[in-house]
């Protein structure tokens, strides 16, 4: 066994074999897998293995298709058969939610190319005549669904890792993981340890077990899942082809051929974890024992839609753990804390996204940036606050409800809450429905009486009203935001102005009291981050960023030597803060404070330290509704004080509390960018109007990735949209944009209806589209005409901003 390897990847299952494969394409051969046991133990040999290209996560179908392309290509590159069945999948709907949601997809897939439309019910009864189309709405066909043989992917995988030079161990245990003062690791096994640069965690069932040697805890638990197999069925004996699997998730379960009868699998209600104080040691191809009532619902619903299930016998039963994260979606990339370590972890379609996930994780140690954003499945988007109690709640919710429909702008309530600010009961009280944003509670409405919540659906739901009301509020007098969740940090000593222009783009503030929007840039060029940075003193900052991208760009913050003279602190839990914006805001602020709040004393883009209503704070005159505001930083233990000062100054002119909902309309009327919507690492500051904040006579992260591509011409652009007829539905990011005669454009990042310009707005990124010219956006999966506007429709020229 070799002493030193670039990288050891733990974990022999399809997705850490899957990993060690792409490490080898990308040219690292000098690697090694370590698995405790035998290939595919744990969870993965006993997957029901199903494939499918889409998701409502737009890059999370590419990399679907890729994997689904990929296993051909490798059982011809590696001579392993991969057991590959690509029948098709039929897609059914029993509810207009579920046809909106099939509808979408089938505009996303005529969008990226892929083979995903909807067929009658003459030619799906061809496609399967078992089964009973009654009250079905809508049916799609995707031609290359199916499934394939477990472990001949997975030994596929480490037949071409170890074409490549890659080494594998099995019956080999890790025993610990060291990191050493140079920043290696040492991995160590019985067998003798290695010393590496890069360990790579993919461990399935003991992923948390792992992550524990290295003082990481990964929020994962496993829970029991079933399918079983029937026994021959003589239709299917005498047909000379293979059926399509059923995706009837409107019933709960999956389906599809196994030999010559059918393989039933289910999410029930009725859920059972697992392991959850650790995964056993000794534990491999184990499984526990049949325990087919707990499905019994599923299965009848199984049963009334291809009747032929209840007619066989049941020739065996699976009943095997799997291990999920809070949100069901992958632990994935590099813990932020640590040097060299990744994760890629809680894969629950792992047949579906071995590959995907394992070219992007290869791609990530290679190049230091995989190319797609994959922040919603970035281990950093959970912090501490995701603790046993909930994941363990999150994770029964996600099992319940796997096939359930995730509708835009949905909050789920299980696990929560996890992180509350001093004025949560406060408004609460008031009517407040809260969303969740990196653990903690932040109002995205106000109803008009305590204990409502959200309705939800693809169509406006019961907030469309009250949101609209408080947007007029703020556009015609004011309004108060909470905005305690914005990720806030002190940068203070010798040297914080030459750290800070090191690692942001644009030039820090040099003057006390002047602030400045700046970029942070990506690996590959591409948009990292965007903050707020305001001088308070001399060598003291105050830097607003993104609340659910805290853990996040600590990867960045960490990149930059920061020399032991300055002290970098997360305010986040310590501040709090409210923005107060609209035409009254001046005058309803400067009742109570001696400050003056006049333009000429308080500028657009200054700060000051001042003290309103007896309560010290830092006063930012600057508002993300494009409206005249500030923005109002205040120690925590002081919010509530604040909070109730605000609101009682605010009902003298006809102002209250705003959330986060009606933020985005007005965000949206203005054109306004927001992080992980039109900001991520896969644009261009000039596709989406940041190269103007880009400082180039002056060094700054990844400086050099960004001089690359910064005489290049957008590849798409950022764009307004107004859609023109709109009923009751608009569009909430994701769907594809297309010309009249069908080309398509582009796509939609975020969208909201302005209430107060009185038009349905989407953000969007277009190729070769001017202002001007119509499109049709796919609301509801169906094309809603459009025309791209030239400026934002609110205060283009910001006129109100900085009166």
């Amino acid at each position: 066994m070799r002493t030193h390897a670039q990288a050891v990847v733990i974990g022999g299952g399809v997705i850490g074999c899957s990993i060690l494969y792409h490490l080898t394409k990308l040219g690292w051969t000098d690697v090694v897998l370590l698995e405790r046991d035998e290939l595919t133990s744990g969870s993965t040999w006993h997957a029901a293995a199903n494939i499918h290209g889409l998701h409502d996560n737009n890059n999370i179908t590419r990399i679907q298709n890729y994997t689904m392309d990929l296993y051909n290509a490798l059982e011809a590159e590696t001579g392993q058969s991969c057991g590959v069945f690509q029948p098709g999948s039929l897609y059914l709907a029993q509810t207009e939610a579920r046809e909106h949601q099939l509808r979408l997809q089938a505009a996303k897939a005529k969008y990226y190319g892929l083979n995903f439309y909807e067929v009658d019910r003459d030619e799906a009864e061809r496609l399967h005549p078992l089964v009973n189309y009654d009250g079905i709405r809508c049916i799609m066909y995707e031609p290359s669904g199916g499934n394939v043989d477990p472990s001949g992917v997975t030994n596929a995988y480490a037949t071409g890792a170890r074409q490549n030079g890659a080494e594998i161990h099995r019956f080999t245990p890790v025993t610990g993981t060291e990191q050493q003062p140079d920043g290696t690791w040492i991995v160590r096994t019985p067998k003798g340890d290695i010393r590496t640069e890069v360990v790579v965690n993919a461990a399935g069932l003991w992923g948390r077990e792992v992550a524990a040697m290295a003082g990481v805890e990964l929020p994962l638990l496993p829970t029991e899942h079933q399918y079983f197999v029937t026994e021959t069925i003589a239709e299917i004996a005498a047909l000379d082809r293979r059926l399509p699997s059923v995706a009837d998730r409107d019933g709960e379960y999956y389906l599809r051929q196994e030999g010559k009868g059918l393989l039933v699998g289910a999410y029930e209600k009725d859920v059972r974890f697992w392991a959850e104080d650790g995964t056993p040691q000794g534990f491999g191809h184990e499984l526990f024992a049949d325990d087919l009532e707990r499905i019994e619902d599923n299965m009848m619903r199984a049963i009334d839609r291809v009747p032929a299930v209840g007619e066989a016998g049941i020739k065996r039963v699976i009943n095997g753990p799997m291990i999920w994260s809070p949100d069901s979606n992958a632990l994935f990339g590099p813990v932020p804390e640590l040097k060299g370590y990744f994760c890629c972890n809680g894969i629950i379609p792992g047949f579906s996204q071995s590959g995907g996930l394992g070219s992007l994780t290869a791609e990530w140690i290679v190049t230091g940036e995989p190319h797609l954003d994959m922040f919603p499945w970035d281990m950093a988007r959970f912090g501490a606050w995701a603790d046993r109690k909930f994941t363990k709640a999150k994770v029964g919710d996600q099992y319940a409800n796997r096939f359930s429909i995730h509708f835009p702008n949905e909050e789920r309530s299980a696990g929560r809450p996890a992180r509350v600010r001093p004025i949560y009961e406060m408004q609460k009280g008031m009517g407040a429905v809260f969303g969740l944003n990196y653990g903690w509670e932040h109002p995205l409405w106000f109803a008009d009486q305590p204990g409502v919540v959200d309705t939800n659906g693809f169509t406006r739901q019961n907030w469309w009203e009250p949101v609209g009301a408080e947007c007029r509020m703020l556009r015609e007098r004011a309004g108060i935001i909470d905005i305690s969740n914005f990720a806030k940090y002190s940068v203070k000593g010798e040297g914080a102005s030459d750290w800070l222009n090191s690692l942001f783009a644009n030039n820090m503030p040099k003057a006390v009291g002047r602030s400045c929007l700046t970029p942070l840039i990506g690996k590959r060029g591409g948009i990292a981050g965007d903050f707020t940075v305001t001088k308070l003193g001399e060598e003291e900052f105050l830097v607003i960023g993104s609340g659910m991208a805290e853990r996040y760009h600590l990867r960045f913050f960490n990149a930059v030597e920061r020399p032991e003279s300055i002290v970098f602190e997360s305010k986040t839990e310590a501040m709090c803060g409210f923005n107060v914006a609209g035409p009254e805001s001046r005058a309803m602020l400067q009742q109570l404070t001696n400050a003056s709040l006049a333009t000429e004393d308080f500028p657009f883009m200054r700060s000051q330290r001042i003290t309103l209503a007896g309560v010290d704070l830092v006063a930012l005159r600057v508002s993300f509704t494009g409206d005249l505001g500030w923005e109002l930083h205040c120690a925590v233990e002081d919010q509530a004080r604040l909070y109730e000062t605000l609101l009682e100054a605010g009902r003298a002119v006809g102002a209250g509390p705003v959330g986060s909902r009606a933020l985005m309309s007005l965000r949206i009327e203005k054109g306004y960018g927001s992080w992980s919507r039109e900001y991520s690492p896969e644009y261009w500051p000039q596709e989406v109007g940041l190269a103007p904040l880009i400082k180039m006579g002056k060094a700054f992260l990844n400086k050099g990735a960004y001089a690359e591509l910064a005489e290049n011409a957008p590849r798409e652009q950022l764009s307004i949209i107004e859609v023109l007829d709109v009923e009751d539905a608009d569009a909430s990011g994701g769907e594809p944009i297309f010309l009249p005669d069908g080309t398509p454009v582009g796509r939609v990042s975020s969208g909201a209806y302005g209430y107060t310009v009185g038009k349905s707005l989407a953000l969007g990124f277009l190729k070769g589209v001017e202002p001007g010219a119509e499109v049709d956006v796919m609301i509801l999966g169906r094309p809603h005409r459009g025309v791209v506007l030239a400026d934002p429709p609110f205060d283009p020229e910001g006129k109100r901003l900085r009166a």
